[in-house]
């Protein structure tokens, strides 16, 4: 970098200062934003690793630029029910006015994305002829715990790139693909190199159909953490996390953006529309539950617990807002509780219109999922968007997040595990429980927020000034710039893999050129 002699620094100051004037709205795919600063700096890049554009900064602002890109995208996309899959539309609908986008999808799947002249889709069967056509200055994959994801592991080991870890557990989408295909030998390697400090005797129990909360103790996402050149996470404590597994590893943080600040004519239009299609009294106080109807959610516990304080708060109701789950019923569990009267089901919600007014609609949010894959919970973000007060688990990669706890209604002070984490609003934005105190503070968290609107609007506020601080559009936007900037100068890892992610499959076709005396297809 060369700094500019004092001299210079007046004039240059007063050029930025109007060219920042004439920026106030940055124009798309070149200036990402302006902020305070007081340095007078230059830097040029002398080739595409030396950090992907220029910034300057001087007097009272800096400027800086980001380098357009051409990004291969790894994801699934609507209409695909996934909430991974709706943030990937939006974020590339976002960066798609920054830099070319070509976003692959399995097979010939269908996606609905923004429209945007930058972006095209194309079946992942496309992205090697493509890539080896036209490079790609970064590859980009979006991984999760789920069977959405599967097509993406092949190219992740071959094409290191930026991955984004939604769920720093995958074990189950992991074994359920290499399973589901016979492919048990691949399956025991996979998981020793993941967990090599544990017996490789313990991949027998999902070999032999134990898909159970077991998987939840070996995560298996050592592997793609290692070969990735850069991994991005949602949550700053799972970045020391990880880290202590891998301290070589290039870890980072991207916040994620969900939902959609509703302001108070917003809410009151959906609470009108939904209470009154659903019969729900407007003077009741209403508990949500949102997404898939499983066990996971902590629905018995919940349903429990309303049982438990129907006596004290008369009114209180509980809406329970998703598809019903094949492997639990729980119309049955409603019943057997009598709470028939208290419970509504509204199965699977079309559009995100429906399930934000089903958000507004509640005086309380219930975001209890256990076991936890250590995701960023969607509705639990879209709860804090619409200024609702929630009831959480106490996480361990939430421990940056100020809450409160039901037993003392003391603040739990915010804990650091990452020294760059950023200092969160002071006031409590949600109710966390202590897991192996689970039923007794649900009961003393529903009652209490059934009863006191105070401390409901207080935390609702509290909740919402978070959000947007945190885990709006232009964070997550502001995130990504930065990390892709800065993933394209990290070199692919020199890690060993298993042999079977990293075997191009043309074995067979190069024995058969080379008896032609023709040279390997790859080479």
């Amino acid at each position: 970098m060369t700094r500019l002699s004092a001299s210079a620094q007046p004039e240059l100051k007063n050029a930025i200062t109007l060219t920042a004037s004439s920026f106030q709205q940055p124009a798309p795919g070149f200036f990402s934003f302006f902020t305070p600063n007081i340095r007078v700096n230059w830097s040029t890049p002398s080739s595409k690793a030396d950090a992907c554009g220029w910034k300057l900064e001087a007097g009272s602002w800096k400027l800086r630029e980001y380098r357009s890109m051409r990004l291969a995208w790894f994801s699934p996309m609507p209409p695909v029910r996934s909430g991974i899959a709706a943030c990937s539309a939006d974020i590339v609908g976002e960066l798609g006015r920054r830099h070319a986008i070509d976003v692959y999808v399995h097979a010939d799947k269908p996606a609905r994305l923004a429209s945007v002249d930058s972006v095209r889709v194309h079946s992942a069967h496309d992205f090697v002829w493509r890539n080896r056509a036209e490079p790609y200055d970064l590859t980009v994959y979006q991984v999760g715990n789920s069977s959405h994801h599967d097509y993406i592991w092949p190219y992740l080991f071959r094409y290191p790139g930026l991955t984004v870890l939604h769920d720093a557990h995958v074990q189950h989408a992991r074994a359920a693909a290499l399973l589901r295909t016979r492919r048990s030998r691949d399956f025991r390697v996979e998981f020793a190199a993941n967990h090599p400090d544990v017996s490789v005797d313990l991949a027998e129990l999902a070999i032999a159909g134990f898909d159970n909360d077991l998987y939840y103790f070996w995560p298996m996402c050592r592997l793609i953490v290692a070969a990735s050149r850069l991994t991005a996470v949602h949550a700053a404590p799972m970045v020391s996390q990880l880290r202590e597994q891998l301290p070589q590893a290039n870890i980072t943080t991207i916040r994620l953006a969900h939902g959609d600040q509703l302001s108070a004519e917003q809410i009151a239009t959906g609470r009108v529309r939904v209470r009154g299609s659903y019969g729900i009294p407007d003077d009741a106080v209403v508990f949500g539950v949102f997404g898939g109807l499983t066990p996971e959610k902590r629905i018995p516990q919940i349903l429990d617990a309303l049982a438990a304080i129907s006596p004290y708060a008369p009114s209180a109701r509980l809406l329970l807002a998703g598809p019903v789950a094949h492997h639990y019923d729980v119309a049955a569990d409603i019943r057997q509780r009598g709470l028939d009267t208290r419970v509504t089901i509204t199965g699977y919600l079309t559009t995100d219109a429906e399930l934000t007014d089903c958000i507004a609609a509640c005086d309380v949010s219930l975001n209890l999922r256990w076991p936890t894959a250590r995701e960023m919970s969607g509705p639990w973000l879209r709860a804090l968007a619409a200024a609702r007060p929630t009831i959480t688990i106490d996480l361990a990669h939430m421990v940056d997040v100020p809450s409160m706890d039901p037993r003392t209604w003391k603040t739990n002070s915010p804990r650091r595990l990452d020294p760059g984490s950023r200092t969160p609003d002071p006031d409590p934005v949600t109710l966390a429980l202590d897991i192996l105190d689970e039923d007794h503070s649900l009961r003393l968290a529903m009652r209490r927020l059934a009863t006191d609107p105070v401390l409901r609007t207080s935390l609702g506020a509290a909740g919402q000034r978070y959000w947007e601080r945190e885990h709006s559009m232009p964070r997550m936007v502001e995130d990504y710039q930065r990390v892709l900037a800065n993933a394209v100068t990290v070199p692919a890892p020199s890690v060993k893999l298993p042999e079977h992610l990293v075997t191009n499959g043309d074995q067979l076709l190069n024995r058969v050129l080379t008896e032609f005396h023709l040279g390997p297809v790859w080479s």
